[in-house]
């Protein structure tokens, strides 16, 4: 009898321990619900934020004309700058020589020479090294920045191989790649304005930059002057150029980002003095700094603009360019993890520091292909830190990569309609016959990040609609701001008339 209530009993306690195991369990599966419902939640409200239909890309390219027109109008009229380059008359291909070219716009910098042999042989060789510029002289001095640029340059040239041969007596000439606002008074000097990319280096606003490298340069015993100073995208539409008559534009989507583009003289009105020859300028935008209040910004970008070295600056370069989009994903990714757990109870450490997922992540994300997103998992692992994710986070991560850059690179190209719109290149004159447009582009984000190009594309065709989208081409220009920089070298040389 006692061992049938203890059976009894047993049989009790096991059914209520499995009723409670049940509960917790069905429990469980109900929080982890709720709380991969509020995930979605959030990132839904995100790409509601982040969308961009076409007729909210047509306000911006309307947009970014007024601000362009003001800004040609009178200095200070804009956020743009539409700053005049002084570059007037672009290559021609009949350019011989040697010529040297650096390339300075962001974490690293190019140092590039260029052999030329006029229209018949153009470009004999060339060759380039890149170099990483140390993050303290990115907060450092001018002297120590140009310094350590001038000694590098100065080992390159050392470098020189007998098929790059400078002529008896000349000094070498350099085309000086600057992507960073300057105010020019000619095609060989400039006065930065301020300094964009990360950079805040003490006492080189107002200062000529073309000086302080030309110092540099005779400190460490290098025989070398800077014959041009240019803007990437200027150096890119130059590049270009050479090679297709039909360049009319360039634009830098890398680590920042900038356009320009070649606009009639007559068309700007601050032009002082009479106009050039060949009735052309190109300007220099400066766009990364285009604001309108039709740009799709969400509160994530809205807080880290007020976090940032230049709050209320570079708006449009905020949304588009690679050295944001990473943050941006990171922002709304720990607003999920915090308040739905996508990676557990505990928050990842590494997802709390500020650009520690940088956009090659991204893309790489972006791009995973595979049924689990092993790639994925292999980033959240290798770069947060989180050794274990459900499919379900990693789906959601993947999802927030493509709002992301999506919507940047739709609004890129919602620029470059803007440009084409401006010089009257967005539509088809029959009775002209039809005009072919070229876009030169250049760029790590635009190289790399092959699914950014096919959205910026997408944009440009929405917006143009098929039959003028025909005559538009955007052409992968690479490492075209070095080349370029070198080819305004050369039709700038003081020894131009020995030629």
């Amino acid at each position: 009898m006692n061992s049938s209530k203890v059976a009894v009993g047993t049989a009790v306690v096991c059914a209520a321990t499995a009723c409670a195991v049940a509960a917790l369990i069905v429990s469980r599966r109900a929080r982890n619900k709720n709380k991969l419902k509020r995930a979605i939640a959030i990132l839904r409200d995100f790409e509601d934020e982040c969308s961009t239909p076409v007729h909210k890309l047509r306000n911006v390219v309307d947009s970014l004309i007024v601000e362009m027109n003001a800004g040609l109008a009178s200095e200070g009229g804009s956020k743009l700058k539409m700053i005049i380059s002084y570059v007037d008359n672009l290559p021609t291909g009949y350019e011989k020589g040697l010529f040297y070219a650096l390339d300075l716009g962001g974490t690293n910098f190019r140092a590039l020479r260029v052999q030329l042999g006029g229209k018949e042989g153009q470009v004999i060789d060339q060759e380039f090294e890149e170099v990483s510029i140390p993050a303290s002289l990115m907060s450092g001095t001018t002297e120590q920045l140009f310094d350590y640029i001038a000694s590098e340059l100065a080992t390159f040239v050392a470098k020189e191989r007998e098929n790059f041969h400078q002529l008896p007596g000349h000094q070498r000439e350099l085309g000086f790649t600057f992507s960073f606002p300057v105010e020019q008074s000619s095609i060989a000097s400039g006065t930065l304005i301020k300094w964009t990319k990360g950079f805040s280096i003490s006492g080189t606003v107002g200062k000529d930059v073309v000086v302080a490298l030309n110092e540099a340069m005779k400190r460490k015993g290098l025989d070398m002057r800077v014959a041009a100073l240019v803007n990437d995208t200027v150096a890119t539409l130059a590049g270009g150029r050479y090679w297709d008559q039909d360049v009319m534009a360039a634009v830098i989507l890398g680590t920042g980002t900038n356009a320009c583009y070649v606009e009639c003289a007559e068309a700007i009105p601050k032009w002082q003095g009479d106009l050039p020859k060949s009735g052309n300028m190109i300007i220099n935008m400066e766009w990364g700094n285009f604001w309108s209040s039709h740009l799709p910004m969400t509160e994530y970008d809205k807080a880290f603009d007020a976090e940032s070295l230049n709050p209320g600056e570079q708006i449009f370069e905020k949304l588009i360019s690679g050295m944001y989009l990473g943050e941006i994903v990171r922002r709304v990714l720990l607003r999920i993890a915090e308040e739905a757990a996508l990676f557990g109870d505990t928050v990842p450490p590494n997802l709390a520091l500020p650009f520690k997922l940088r956009t090659p992540d991204i893309s790489a994300m972006h791009s995973d292909t595979s049924a689990d997103f092993k790639v994925a998992g292999r980033i959240l692992k290798d770069v947060l830190g989180i050794p274990h994710s459900s499919l379900s986070a990693r789906k959601i991560v993947v999802e927030l990569c493509r709002i992301v850059a999506e919507r940047g690179a739709r609004l890129a190209g919602a620029g470059v309609v803007g440009i084409l719109k401006k010089i009257g290149r967005d539509n088809v004159n029959e009775a002209a016959g039809k005009k072919r447009s070229v876009v030169a582009m250049d760029g790590g984000l635009y190289e790399h990040y092959p699914l950014f190009r096919e959205y910026l594309q997408n944009a440009v065709t929405e917006l143009l609609g098929t039959k003028i989208s025909e005559s538009v081409v955007i052409d992968h220009s690479k490492d075209g701001s070095g080349i370029g920089a070198a080819l305004l070298a050369a039709s700038h040389s003081i020894y131009l008339e020995e030629q």
